[in-house]
């Protein structure tokens, strides 16, 4: 839900800032999901007068232009637009300005051999419209100099506020505007209604055939209007809301769908024949929407039809054949209730979203159609002109009055706060609520709450006004011999991972578990697709943790990041049951450019692999028996990728650089690498019930061997190095891999595996009798896979 600040306080009587609105939204439980100024973007540029205008020397449809831009001296422009000339006053952008509509910046250029030292602007290159024809022109009396966004007024913070689905009130700003009031930040204005009188019968029948989807279906005719573009003020509240402009007509009722959260329908009366009725559809029928596609109904949607068929899917999108146009000239509104349950499974059935269904299926407010069809008659004709007819009320839309026993004290047993009972009366007063304070209380519902059924409701709108800070955090008591809470082995491991990555510089990150098939399908699809998703990108339940963080990576590329370090907890959906896994993804640069090195370095295949190793570690694993099996899935880069295992069937990890197929088909430019840890694989600590033993550093220094060995081309290096590690566990601490050669003086089909075993004695330093052994023991192990000692 998005507005500007002059709209809320069209309904808010406040002085209070954007920053004090924005923080007590989120305060009352209305999450402000981002605030964005549309003029931020066009303060560098400014009001403009056209000195003169020539044509330019080697083109014909150019001309070259002495701007006054209020600086004191005439700018030189080279501009294309018809309607350049002398006088005119417009918008300029000097070098150095980004133009939005057209995603550049401008500087100083030659154009066909003329200098063009900034642009006049259009309306599509500053993304106020799409008008392109020719550059803006402003009034006369415009100031030159003066910062076109404040001229234009379009310095207006536009808010976001995320609406949950119980909040149907607040799908309106003049509800949005009611928590504000309640919460102290202001008055709320009353809506003003206006009496429109019909000076004539309504010419045609207006009835509803359907009581149970559609209870109550208002509506009345206007004639002689004048439909065409709406006035500025209202196409820019649009634009800010994420509206498309249409005309006076349309733009009216999407003005109202939004200020109060009263959706509406206009129909060409011309296009009508016979009554306008709310029935069942006929199984079978088809209709053509305002969205250019045919939808087949069924007998369980409600819609509105004339003789001729549907042209309405009721509460949810209007169709082609019956909207207004410009050559309109008699209207008929509707102002309808619509059953929230019929329009969700309509909509379901159909994969059809709107606005107006998003409101009707969370229930709008059904005391409020006499008002939202006056104040769309007012409207009507005083954007279109006309005269109205006499108002059609048919059905009667749900009315009930609800009342609520409640007593005070209810406030501090629930939400722990302890409310006065006149604070609690003045909160609810404030939102709508009539209070009766008897013995216990009964308040009155109002009709736009449909989400207030019972005590606990009433007590969560007194403590979210009052304010959730405001509660105090008490712990609970814990009852003798409860037993304090522990974490799982499976947490703690959770835990440990996530700890380690942070600890190595990576960044968590947060996904959605579901993903779009398309997305499935290079890492061997989705064993759980959704039969009802909230959406097509968002229908499969993920086979792996990578999508979700290659599309992260994917943003924070496009956003210019350089670095891109990304990990998640989370699990993987394979067949019938969930794994928990760790994924990472190393992207752009290792390190930026540098005096000593001359250039970046990329990340590779072996950084993905440390990373596995150093989390295989902190979860546990044996690392210093794992084994490094061969390529990993299709999704990795053949001869770039491998599998950390405990023998060929547990396989712990899987790292590598990302297939260049699978970059294309996530839109990534460049070398990406990544790593899945398979938690659920590493095998379980073996807890001895005791702790750990304090770490005591050796007591003797540790003596270095160095050895290299030639072997086969084809030999991994990892099985050399674990065959030295096991040649004598007693003394060997540590071997390490320096140095890979093939080449002159190795021969053909061979290579130089040098590694550095570390050699730790314990009660008392080797003898060089010792070391021979160790070296030949050594030596013995590596001949065993068919290495000998180099030279």
């Amino acid at each position: 839900m998005k507005f500007t600040l002059s709209w809320l306080k069209e309904h808010l009587d406040t002085d209070a800032g954007v920053e004090q609105i924005v923080e007590t939204l989120t305060a009352v439980g209305l999450e402000v999901e981002g605030v964005e100024n549309p003029a931020d973007r066009l303060r560098p540029f400014v009001v403009a007068e056209v000195l003169t205008a020539a044509p330019h020397p080697q083109a014909d449809k150019l001309q070259v232009l002495s701007v006054d831009a209020g600086t004191g001296e005439a700018i030189q422009v080279v501009c294309g637009a018809p309607n350049a000339r002398a006088g005119l006053k417009g918008v300029f952008g000097a070098p150095g300005a980004y133009v939005p509509g057209s995603d550049l910046t401008l500087k100083v250029a030659a154009i066909r051999g003329v200098e063009s030292r900034g642009m006049m602007c259009s309306i599509r290159e500053l993304e106020l419209g799409d008008a392109h024809e020719g550059i803006i022109e402003l009034a006369a009396d415009a100031p030159v100099g003066a910062s076109f966004a404040d001229y234009a007024g379009l310095d207006d913070p536009v808010i976001d506020v995320a609406i949950t689905p119980n909040r149907q009130d607040a799908m309106g700003v003049h509800g949005i505007a009611r928590d504000l009031a309640a919460a102290g930040l202001g008055t709320l204005r009353p809506v003003q209604v206006p009496d429109i009188v019909g000076t004539f019968p309504c010419p045609i029948e207006i009835r509803t055939d359907d009581p149970e989807g559609c209870p109550a279906f208002y509506g009345r005719v206007i004639k002689r209007v004048r439909n065409g573009p709406s006035p500025d003020w209202l196409q820019q509240r649009l634009k800010a809301a994420g509206q498309r402009p249409i005309s006076a007509l349309v733009d009216m009722t999407n003005y109202i769908m939004l200020s109060y959260g009263r959706p509406l329908h206009v129909y060409d009366l011309a296009k009508l024949k016979g009554a306008l009725v709310a029935r069942r559809a006929c199984d079978g029928e088809e209709m053509l929407a305002l969205n250019g596609k045919t939808y087949r109904l069924d007998e369980t949607m409600t819609v509105i039809a004339d003789d001729r068929g549907v042209h309405d899917i009721g509460g949810i999108m209007g169709g082609e054949h019956s909207g207004v146009t410009d050559a309109t000239t008699d209207i008929v509104i509707e102002c309808a209730y619509f059953d929230p349950a019929h329009i969700a499974r309509t909509g379901q059935k159909l994969a059809l979203t709107s606005d107006a269904r998003s409101r009707f299926e969370r229930g709008v407010d059904p005391c409020f159609l006499d008002e939202g069809l006056a104040l769309a008659t007012a409207m009507a004709l005083e954007l279109a002109g006309g005269e109205a007819s006499e108002p059609i009320l048919a059905g009667e839309p749900p009315r009930a009055e609800r009342i609520v026993t409640y007593r005070p004290e209810r406030c501090a047993e629930l939400a722990g706060v302890d409310v006065e009972e006149d604070r609690q009366a003045e909160i609810l007063g404030r939102l709508g609520f009539v209070v009766s304070r008897g013995q216990p209380w009964e308040i009155r519902v109002p009709s736009w709450r449909r989400d207030v059924d019972g005590a606990a409701d009433i007590v969560e709108e007194v403590a979210r006004i009052h304010g959730f800070d405001k509660v105090p955090s008490t712990p609970l008591r814990r009852a003798p011999g409860v037993a304090r809470p522990t974490a799982t082995p499976e947490q703690k491991l959770e835990r440990s991972v996530r700890r380690t990555a942070a600890s190595r510089g990576l960044n968590e990150a947060v996904t959605w578990s579901f993903i779009s098939e398309a997305e499935a399908e290079p890492f061997g699809g989705s064993a759980w697709v959704l039969a009802n998703p909230i959406s097509e990108d968002m229908k499969a339940m993920r086979p792996s943790l990578l999508p979700g963080l290659l599309a992260a990576a994917r943003r924070n590329l496009a956003r210019g990041a350089e670095g891109i370090r990304l990990f998640e907890v989370g699990r993987r959906y394979l067949g019938a049951s969930e794994h928990p896994t760790l994924g990472l993804v190393l992207a752009g640069t290792r390190s930026g450019r540098h005096w000593r090195t001359g250039k970046v370095q990329p990340f590779d295949a072996f950084d993905a692999k440390a990373e596995a190793i150093a989390l295989l570690a902190a979860a546990g694993a044996p690392v210093e028996n794992l084994q490094v099996l061969g390529d990993a899935a299709g999704i990795y880069h053949p001869g770039r990728s491998g599998r950390l295992a405990l023998g060929p069937k547990n396989v712990l990890a899987e790292f590598g650089a990302l297939h260049p197929r699978l970059l294309r088909a996530f839109d990534i430019e460049g070398p990406v690498v990544a790593a899945e840890v398979y938690l659920d694989a590493v095998p379980p600590r073996r807890g001895s019930g005791h702790r750990r033993s304090a770490y005591a550093p050796p007591a003797l220094q540790a003596v270095k061997r160095d050895f290299a060995f030639v072997v086969a081309e084809d030999l991994p290096a990892d099985r050399l190095v674990r065959a030295v590690r096991g040649a004598d566990k007693a003394a060997i601490a540590a071997v390490g891999l320096f140095d890979v050669f093939a080449g002159p003086g190795i021969g053909e089909g061979l290579k130089s595996i040098a590694v550095e075993v570390t050699l730790q004695p314990a009660e008392r330093s080797f003898t060089e009798e010792e070391l021979k052994a160790i070296s030949e023991r050594i030596i013995a192990a590596a001949r065993k896979l068919g290495a000998t000692l180099r030279a």
